[in-house]
């Protein structure tokens, strides 16, 4: 996975992220029906493409190259992997 949406992220939703990623990767989105229903954004780690404009983008710094998200948040490479894939 290229880059992970970690804590800061939670219960804000920023949408800069969105805005700038270049291949949609990243979701869910307003228009979808579960937006309202999730905490936080994900990454879809086969659709991204590693460019980090999300990172710059993020006003939170919630988003992290897969080596590089901090040890306390290393559990939400795991969440962003299972919110497209599952378990």
């Amino acid at each position: 996975m290229p880059y992970v949406i970690c804590e800061p992220c939670v219960n804000t939703k920023n949408q800069a992220c969105i805005d700038v990623c270049p291949v949609d990767a990243i979701h869910p989105v307003p228009t979808e029906g579960n937006f309202p229903l999730v905490d936080q954004l994900f990454i879809d780690p086969q659709t991204c493409t590693n460019c980090g404009l999300c990172a710059a983008a993020c006003p939170v710094n919630a988003i992290f190259e897969e080596q590089s998200v901090p040890e306390e948040w290393l559990d939400f490479i795991d969440k962003n992997r299972q919110y497209f894939y599952g378990p």
